[in-house]
């Protein structure tokens, strides 16, 4: 009951001003007596909104600073922060000059995204007929060698066949697990 009566008390005393931020939020701290722990809190200006806290005041109140930012350090990280902005900006703009000069025809819309792959050497391996009836004929081709029966295959040792970008081989020279991509 003593330890509650002292937390409740504490409340009432020993509460000191800290700073505030440019919203208008204060910051306030008070040393426990009984923790030993400095408890720290802010109270809001307006409503209570977690996102107006900006981030060297969260860092005070979660301990991992132990002096609390000054006006004059948040104007300079205000500062830098603008800087920033401006120079990513700046680098958009002359990333998107570069792919015009380039002649690429197509505008950045977000850095980071990755082109697509390069499938002219996948289409190739296509027939030109869009109907597939002969795709269809070496299925069924397939099928039925598939019902004959198998008989053990003796293999020789071939030299290795040279490693390519792009997997090659089809019907009777494939062999399943040989290619490996690019590494």
């Amino acid at each position: 009951m003593s330890r509650l009566w002292a937390r409740v008390a504490g409340m009432f005393r020993s509460k000191s001003f800290i700073g505030a931020d440019m919203t208008g939020n204060k910051y306030f701290s008070r040393m426990e007596q009984i923790d030993v722990k400095e408890k720290r809190w802010v109270v809001f200006r307006r409503e209570e909104d977690p996102t107006s806290i900006p981030v060297e005041w969260i860092c005070w109140l979660n301990g991992q600073r132990k002096r609390a930012p000054t006006p004059e350090e948040m104007g300079e990280l205000d500062a830098r922060r603008e800087r920033v902005k401006l120079n990513v900006a700046l680098l958009k703009k002359e990333e998107e000059e570069k792919k015009a000069r380039e002649g690429t025809g197509r505008k950045i819309t977000s850095i980071g995204k990755a082109e697509g792959p390069e499938l002219t050497s996948f289409v190739r391996h296509f027939p030109a007929d869009s109907k597939g009836d002969k795709a269809e004929e070496a299925s069924k081709e397939a099928d039925q060698s598939r019902v004959k029966e198998h008989k053990p295959e003796i293999v020789t040792a071939e030299p290795p066949e040279p490693k390519t970008t792009e997997p090659s081989g089809s019907g009777s020279s494939f062999r399943p697990g040989t290619w490996q991509p690019p590494s």
